[in-house]
């Protein structure tokens, strides 16, 4: 998936499955199928996410994270950590998108 350039790829599946949680999805501006569960309960963040960013949109940010937590060589143990992936993660989904680190090159696909 291209999420480290900022492109988004087509979702793996149009259909919603019966009784799922449906959002309009703020990355894709469709309706798609929903989070399971809130993401950081107690988190203003974590309910604006469950409302409004999709499963394939959730995994998207996730392989963007991996990809800031090894670039930055971040130690989610601390407070400032923690505090920067919200701060990236509210962009990424509800702002002009997460940073990318300074001279980061994308992997080079096979």
């Amino acid at each position: 998936m291209g999420c480290g350039a900022g492109g988004l790829g087509a979702p793996a599946s149009t259909e919603i499955p019966a009784g799922a949680h449906k959002v309009f999805c703020v990355k894709f501006q469709r309706d798609m199928e929903g989070l399971e569960e809130v993401p950081f309960e107690g988190h203003p963040l974590g309910q604006k996410i469950y409302e409004n960013v999709s499963k394939e949109a959730w995994k998207m940010w996730v392989e963007h994270m991996k990809m800031l937590m090894n670039e930055y060589r971040l130690n989610l143990g601390t407070a400032e950590a923690q505090e920067f992936l919200i701060k990236q993660m509210d962009e990424y989904f509800f702002g002009e998108g997460a940073a990318l680190p300074a001279g980061y090159v994308p992997p080079q696909s096979k």
